[in-house]
């Protein structure tokens, strides 16, 4: 409990204008983007390395939980305030402190913005490639807590793939480095990849040097038509087989197509369309044709409705409509939608598709697939209302099958949207005891008090 003297304390710490106990601001902080929220006992904000080491000494000391959060955009409760606990908000600490295009690398505090980090990039024709759909908002801190990822990600891969390096402060005080400045390292143990995707359970990141890549000159789309959801996911196979590597491929089924439809964001499309793959290239302007030839030709094969290309931005734009509007067209379906964001093999990819379709007949709910085919991740959305009671019971049933069957498949719980609070109670169908176990070791070692983000990646 936040007593008056530790209220004051935090104040000395930081000043009156970082602490805030009152009503309307706790209940700000009080959820992400979870239907859920827990009314926490403040909400602190700091404003340097320093204050984060000094706030952590307070909380060790007293044992008060500790919620770090960014923006607050992630959807499975990873920046949920437990009971008790003090919410961090790394929102002031948004600067970015080097900008190296030489070295091909910037190094930033964890409140900015990730897609201001891509734009600063740009300037020397440089980007930060891992691209979550939420980084015109969403920090940078919390895409490293949760590893964000993104459509680039099949060929660049995820935010653990681009950090460089980490100052951090575990939940007993300790601030540490990990990493270096460099791109071949291999000094110590990696612990900088373990902390990014730990979700703020281990050591609260305070800077972290990112490595930047080459801004691809040009790009153009594909917008791939198929009448059925296998004649898709076997063209994902072969696309994956053969050596250009795609900046995106994207998959939608058919029932975020007929969601689109009903939505009017579906000009375009043939009629029959049963799924679509959104697929990129990048290069030089010569290269794009090459790219593309080898693609269409992976791309075709049974099913093959239509192949529609873009070159300019318009054209671009035009193509991805259809998936850019799906998440309002969702809504339309029902008021909540529980995302399940699961990943197997690329191979597998078909099975699950079907396994989708059938959960969503035997258990009466609309079900609605779509995601980073490439790397075989799935966002799958439970359409429902969450004041009828059967559905809900329903909903809990298809979503426990769900969870058994990607496992059944070789496949994992989460592939870009973390564990948080809302799938933790899965994490032990996934790992045997022995490796759990050690993972709860690890927890202890970087905190001892089990005060940074309680209740959240690993089960009770």
């Amino acid at each position: 409990m936040l007593t008056d003297r530790l209220r004051a304390e935090f104040v000395t710490l930081l000043g009156t204008d970082r602490v805030y106990t009152d009503p309307v601001t706790l209940a700000l902080y009080a959820s992400d983007e979870t239907p859920k929220s827990c009314i926490p006992e403040a909400v602190l904000f700091p404003a340097s390395h320093d204050h984060v080491v000094g706030i952590i000494a307070i909380a060790g000391r007293e044992k008060l939980p500790i919620t770090p959060r960014g923006a607050g955009s992630g959807n499975v409760g990873g920046a949920l305030p437990t009971p008790g606990s003090l919410v961090l908000s790394f929102e002031c600490m948004n600067h970015i402190l080097e900008f190296d295009p030489d070295n091909r690398l910037m190094v930033v505090e964890p409140g900015v913005v990730t897609g201001d980090i891509d734009a600063l990039a740009a300037t020397a024709g440089l980007m930060y490639a891992p691209d979550p759909g939420s980084g015109a908002y969403s920090r940078i801190g919390g895409n490293l807590a949760m590893n964000a990822a993104g459509p680039r990600t099949v060929k660049y891969g995820a935010s653990r793939d681009h950090v460089l390096g980490l100052r951090a402060v575990t939940g007993d005080g300790r601030e540490i480095r990990t990493g270096s400045r460099t791109t071949k390292y291999a000094t110590g143990y990696d612990l900088t990849r373990l902390l990014v995707g730990s979700e703020g359970t281990l050591a609260l990141i305070t800077e972290a040097t990112l490595k930047l890549i080459p801004a691809p000159r040009r790009i153009a789309s594909l917008r791939v038509c198929y009448s059925d959801d296998r004649s898709a996911c076997e063209a994902v196979i072969r696309v994956m087989r053969q050596p250009i590597v795609p900046y995106a491929l994207e998959f939608m089924d058919r029932r975020a197509i007929e969601a689109v439809r009903e939505y009017g964001a579906a000009d375009g499309l043939p009629d029959g369309t049963g799924a679509i793959l959104m697929v990129e290239v990048e290069g030089d302007s010569e290269d794009i044709p090459r790219h593309l030839a080898a693609l269409e030709a992976a791309l075709r094969g049974t099913g093959l409705l239509a192949v529609q290309s873009g070159f300019s931005k318009a054209e671009i734009a035009h193509l991805w409509t259809a998936r850019k509007s799906l998440s309002h067209a969702v809504k339309k379906i029902a008021p909540l939608k529980i995302n399940e964001d699961v990943v197997v093999p690329v191979g597998k990819l078909a099975d699950l598709v079907a396994a989708i379709d059938d959960l969503g007949r035997r258990h009466g709910l609309p079900m609605v697939a779509f995601g980073h085919a490439g790397n075989g991740n799935l966002h799958v959305n439970l359409m429902v209302h969450p004041d009828d009671a059967e559905e809900m019971n329903r909903a809990r049933a298809c979503r426990l099958e769900l969870i058994e069957t990607v496992l059944k498949l070789s496949g994992s719980l989460s592939g870009e949207h973390g564990i948080g609070s809302e799938k933790r109670a899965f994490v032990a169908l996934e790992f045997d005891a022995a490796t759990l176990g050690l993972m709860r070791d690890l927890k202890t070692l970087f905190d001892p008090y089990g005060i940074l983000n309680p209740g959240k990646k690993l089960p009770d």
